[in-house]
């Protein structure tokens, strides 16, 4: 059997994936999907660029899966306003996702990118602050 260079990246790359996420925490996880969000915003872009729909269909899908998945991992119990906003933003991430895929707009993909990456590095931060809780600043009053 041969391989081709793309197939063994791709299988490289499935195995690299699954390798991260099953040593990940809950916390990395979150991290995980707001990057593979961003990466299918990225190629979408450069496939609407390519005029090549079809795989700009299929990045789009899989970004708007995503940010669904970190919709659906929003904990409801939790009556925070917080919560709900993210949960408002989700989707109206996804409304624009949709949008950019219907009409190949890549300023909504752009924007999209933009408010993922804010989420991400206030997750990061959260992150970083929990690891080293002497990085974060008391709050004098």
């Amino acid at each position: 059997m041969t391989y081709s260079a793309g197939s063994a990246m791709r299988a490289y790359n499935s195995v690299n994936t699954q390798s991260r996420v099953a040593e990940a925490t809950p916390h990395r996880l979150i991290s995980l999907l707001l990057d593979g969000a961003l990466e299918k915003i990225a190629l979408a872009k450069g496939h609407i660029l390519r005029n090549e729909i079809t795989p700009k269909v299929t990045a789009i899908s899989r970004a708007i899966s995503i940010i669904d998945g970190l919709r659906l991992s929003l904990d409801h119990t939790i009556k925070n306003e917080l919560i709900g906003n993210l949960d408002e933003l989700y989707s109206y991430m996804a409304r624009r996702l949709l949008q950019a895929n219907l009409k190949s707009d890549g300023e909504a993909l752009d924007e999209v990118s933009y408010l993922l990456k804010e989420i991400r590095e206030a997750w990061n931060a959260i992150d970083a602050s929990a690891a080293n809780p002497a990085a974060v600043e008391p709050v004098l009053e």
